[in-house]
């Protein structure tokens, strides 16, 4: 369903739908007077109503009292009202059980769509990548054929090669799925996904900068570090405080280090110290055997000089799998002060 327009654009009570005069009705009742109206109406009434009210925003207190005046005779307005996520979910909950008022937010809040594939349409290609990387391929392969094409191409190429040819093997396999499979498949993105992307959505401004930050080559996160704390230091020192950097790694605990080198290629892993400082090298030769440190030095010094754009990259991939394994429960990431995990 296509978001609304915002109500307090229009300031004449005939250019309102139905819907949006039922949205602000409903906010202008209140809590109490308003829940007998709410258990009249079917689902698709609630959800209806309910996208209206949490885009709302300030409706003039003019407007209200015309509404309010064409509904019930000798009735005005008292005010202007504020619709928003919290009072529509404040006034389901009084009503509706817990989970079916999460899950009505939810697709309020998630990417606009009526069915679970449209919502999906609707998420960016490389975010909906990142979430599948980490399904079964036939899962995947499922997803895909139910999306557009053109939006299944732009997934599959931000997915690894080597998963992503999987996923087409499956799809030419594939027959017709069963009902149970696909609902089993829709329900895991609801909840999984479409819940986890609505509290992204959330999150604080400089933990969301501090990972583009972290997305940046040395150059081009030097560059914008040092224009931000002219403009606000705080701003500046808060996002390099979230930040997780290659240098960072460090801090893992010997079991850490070791679950991350089984899961880094031996060729990325060189070249990410080929430019690391001495005592960052140290630390991981210091977690690997006699034999292998000595192949590692070798290949190191086998690849003579490197560009600087291929040792940042090799290094931002080795954190970005730090931040995986972390995701997954299997290491550990502590805070600049080493007191507490991150949670990425």
């Amino acid at each position: 369903m296509a978001r609304p327009v915002k109500i307090q654009a229009k300031e004449d009570i005939r250019a309102l739908t139905g819907p949006e005069r039922a949205a602000v009705m409903m906010l202008s009742l209140g809590e109490e007077h308003s829940a007998p109206l709410w258990k009249m109406m079917d689902e698709d009434e609630i959800k209806e109503v309910s996208q209206i009210m949490s885009t709302l925003g300030t409706v003039s207190s003019g407007l209200v009292e015309k509404l309010l005046v064409d509904f019930v005779s000798q009735m005005s307005g008292t005010g202007s009202l504020m619709g928003s996520y919290e009072s529509t979910e404040r006034l389901l909950t009084r009503f509706m059980p817990e989970d079916k008022v999460g899950q009505i937010m939810e697709e309020i809040r998630g990417p606009a769509g009526r069915t679970m594939w449209d919502k999906l349409a609707n998420v960016n290609e490389t975010v909906l990548a990142n979430y599948l990387k980490n399904e079964y391929p036939q899962t995947v392969a499922v997803v895909l054929s139910k999306i557009k094409p053109e939006h299944a191409a732009r997934v599959l190429t931000a997915l690894p090669e080597e998963f992503a040819m999987e996923v087409v093997q499956r799809m030419l396999r594939m027959e017709s799925v069963q009902k149970d499979i696909l609902d089993k498949v829709e329900k895991t993105l609801r909840v999984e996904f479409m819940s986890n992307l609505a509290r992204t959505a959330k999150r604080d401004a400089h933990e969301h900068m501090a990972e583009i930050f972290n997305n940046f080559d040395r150059q081009t996160e030097s560059l914008f570090l040092t224009a931000l704390e002219e403009r606000s230091r705080d701003s500046a020192e808060r996002i390099k405080a979230l930040m997780f950097t290659f240098e960072d790694l460090g801090k893992l605990d010997p079991g850490s280090i070791q679950t991350l080198l089984r899961n880094v290629e031996k060729d990325k892993l060189a070249l990410a110290l080929k430019g690391a400082t001495d005592t960052l090298r140290d630390t991981f030769f210091s977690n690997m055997s006699e034999r292998a440190g000595k192949i590692l030095r070798e290949d190191m010094e086998a690849m003579g000089p490197v560009r600087l754009k291929d040792v940042d990259e090799a290094q931002m991939r080795m954190v970005n799998t730090a931040k995986d394994l972390a995701n997954k429960g299997e290491i550990m990431i502590a805070n600049k002060q080493g007191e507490d995990e991150l949670v990425y």
